[in-house]
């Protein structure tokens, strides 16, 4: 009951201290899609007659964004690093103490900014880290594979907030009963759990880097584990 109050009260002050007059949450979630859209569908308008082989960038892009996603979040989302303490600070210091394993779903659109990247962070994403890797991809594999690159690093960061956004909707909700939600949802909503979330499910989307890395958390498995690890 006294956590319940003090989670009540800690939503209240996030509200007004962190969320503008004006801001409007469908807004925010009309960019974040529009914007990944619009670079997605220009870079494909650019391909020119890709061959077969390089297709083959799509899953590796896949994979490697998977796996940006993972150190990413386990890294300076959980830890504070230099000239990132902003991303520390709205990950953990906010979006954990806002949404508890016991209180996943956001109460309405104007809690949609504890769990969308802002827009300023998504121009972030793509001038500081897809542009440059971009012009690099260019340079050593041609023209095409790199708006595939592109395109597949934009698609997985649609996918990423999308689906994030729906594990903090209600469960009982029609996107919360789509097949193999659940699951995601419950990976997810055990790393909200403050005991695991410094050790445990640190991708959003698909857990290949927790099973790569042995972060995956199984309750069935690792349940021995959870306390020791909570307790470093």
């Amino acid at each position: 009951m006294e956590n319940n109050k003090k989670l009540e009260e800690y939503r209240r002050r996030y509200r007004a201290e962190f969320i503008g007059a004006g801001y409007n949450g469908w807004l925010h979630l009309a960019f974040t899609v529009s914007a990944s859209v619009a670079v997605i569908t220009y870079s494909l308008f650019l391909l020119k007659d890709p061959t077969w082989y390089q297709w083959l960038t799509v899953p590796l892009a896949f994979i490697y964004t998977n796996l940006m996603e993972y150190w990413g979040h386990r890294g300076p989302m959980h830890h504070r690093r230099r000239l990132l303490g902003g991303v520390y600070q709205r990950h953990t210091l906010r979006h954990h103490r806002f949404f508890r394993q016991d209180a996943m779903a956001y109460g309405g659109s104007r809690d949609f900014h504890a769990v969308l990247f802002p827009p300023v962070l998504v121009v972030f994403f793509l001038l500081v880290t897809v542009v440059p890797s971009a012009l690099l991809v260019h340079w050593l594999l041609g023209a095409n594979v790199a708006w595939l690159y592109v395109a597949t690093v934009f698609g997985y960061f649609l996918n990423y907030e999308l689906l994030h956004f729906s594990y903090h909707m209600r469960a009982e909700s029609w996107i919360g009963r789509l097949p193999g939600m659940a699951a995601l949802r419950r990976l997810h909503t055990q790393h909200h759990d403050p005991r695991l979330m410094q050790h445990y499910n640190f991708n959003i989307t698909y857990p290949i880097g927790d099973w790569l890395f042995g972060t995956l958390y199984w309750p069935e498995a690792v349940e021995d584990r959870a306390p020791s690890a909570a307790s470093n």
